[in-house]
């Protein structure tokens, strides 16, 4: 059994399917899809993808006509329990519970957004955004008289549904508590995020904690900002509920713990994506990191398992990127502040580039931060923000992160070289060169 609809849930499911056409697999999903894209929700509201259909990887009626999973919409998953290896199930459908059982049990619940105890926080105006279904009504709720959108917290999401509403032209304003937007970058790169969002328009309030929401109006220490409608975009945490009401060990992360395999440590019961923790390659510590690509991967391991076959997950380096208007940003490994907390004694170089040689058309501007510990000279992480053709090179750092290279080794890495493309010296490059050259002073 699949508690959870959408990329670990069903990715597990489809898998199990692949090497084991003999099992009875039986999907539960609380909402009305199954294995959509969430990232897409942004450019959904912003008007980029024209359906929420075009969002959807799989229908419901794909998976059991073609791969024989019983998938049960509005199906809520209540209780969990181990000893009788049973699911209490809230069929909305039908309005009536019934019990479920199961030999073997998938864990892909997900997360849910950051919700802060402060008023007015449940007003019919003021949306989550983590499900399609969530996407479906933030674009229903839109209508002529939305003007004016207060997007709370600066993160991946914020930051895309600002430019989503942008696209609209609606006045944005994004309220972030922490000193710039970006927790994951450090401040100096996050200062040049800000500077961006600004030049488009957007009015960015860093540092600003809003105290309640009004029917009109966020309310902050600094005054009111008026709003017609209101998005949260502080994050997410993971579902655990469940999984702590069976006895399910939570991790220190805060997200169910799970071993290599993506078993807990109950028998039979496997937990991936965002509401499972994962073991960061760089600090050695567990972690909660939301992204498609590791719940993906998880469900892979886990499917493969709970067909009898063998796959191991071994960890993340918390790789992303995002867009807001024509700026690009990127990051992977350990920010300063996460490097210090690891207990790493490290260097950091910033340096400034092109995306393309200089000269060519279409060179654009972009800065790379780089952090290397001192001592063994190996990186620990990577921070981009640029134009076009910048984003996509933290996957260099990010692979130097596997690697577990240092800065020299990172340095004569034999990277494609043409002006439409980069500089001689490519950007990562340079980066690696100056942290090499602050760690040798």
């Amino acid at each position: 059994m699949v508690i959870g609809g959408d990329a670990a849930g069903m990715g597990a499911a489809s898998q199990a399917r692949r090497l084991r056409p003999d099992l009875d697999i039986v999907a539960l999903e609380r909402g009305l899809h199954t294995s959509y894209s969430a990232c897409g929700i942004p450019f959904l509201v912003g008007g980029e993808v024209a359906s929420a259909d075009d969002l959807v990887v799989r229908t419901p009626q794909d998976f059991r006509e073609r791969h024989r999973i019983d998938v049960r919409l509005r199906h809520e998953a209540q209780a969990i329990d181990v000893d009788r290896r049973e699911v209490e199930v809230r069929d909305h459908e039908h309005g009536r519970t019934v019990r479920v059982g199961f030999d073997q049990l998938v864990l892909g619940v997900g997360a849910v957004p950051r919700r802060p105890a402060i008023d007015g926080i449940d007003l019919p105006h003021v949306h989550g955004v983590q499900t399609l279904d969530d996407g479906i009504a933030l674009v229903d709720a839109i209508g002529e008289s939305c003007h004016r959108v207060v997007v709370i917290g600066g993160g991946y999401i914020g930051l895309e549904m600002a430019e989503a509403f942008v696209r609209r032209g609606c006045d944005v304003t994004v309220v972030e508590a922490a000193p710039e937007v970006l927790g994951g970058l450090d401040p100096d790169m996050g200062s040049m995020v800000s500077a961006a969002m600004r030049r488009h328009g957007i009015d960015v309030r860093a540092g600003v904690a809003v105290t309640s929401i009004t029917a009109d109006a966020v309310v902050t220490a600094d005054g009111e900002i008026p709003a017609d409608l209101v998005v949260l975009g502080l994050g997410v945490v993971p579902n655990v509920d469940l999984a702590r009401d069976a006895g399910v060990t939570i991790g220190p992360s805060g997200a169910i713990a799970v071993d290599r395999r993506q078993s807990t440590d109950v028998d039979g019961v496997w937990a991936a994506g965002d509401c499972g923790e994962s073991h960061h390659l760089v600090s050695g510590r567990k972690v909660h990191i939301a992204l498609g690509t590791h719940a993906n991967k998880q469900a892979r391991v886990a499917g493969t398992n709970i067909a009898g076959g063998y796959a191991t997950f071994p960890g993340v380096v918390g790789t992303a990127v995002t867009k807001v208007c024509d700026t690009e940003v990127a990051r992977t490994g350990l920010n300063e502040r996460e490097a210090a907390a690891a207990g790493f004694r490290f260097r950091s170089a910033r340096i400034e580039s092109t995306t393309r040689a200089g000269y060519y058309p279409g060179a654009e501007a972009i800065t790379v931060k780089l952090l290397a510990e001192e001592g063994t000279g190996r990186v620990l992480g990577g921070q981009i923000v640029g134009r076009e053709g910048a984003a996509k090179r933290i996957d260099v750092i990010a692979t130097v992160l596997h690697a577990r290279f240092d800065v020299d080794e990172m340095t004569a890495l034999d990277l494609s070289y043409a002006p439409p493309f980069a500089p001689v010296w490519d950007p990562v490059l340079i980066a690696a060169r100056k942290a090499a050259e602050a760690l040798a002073r």
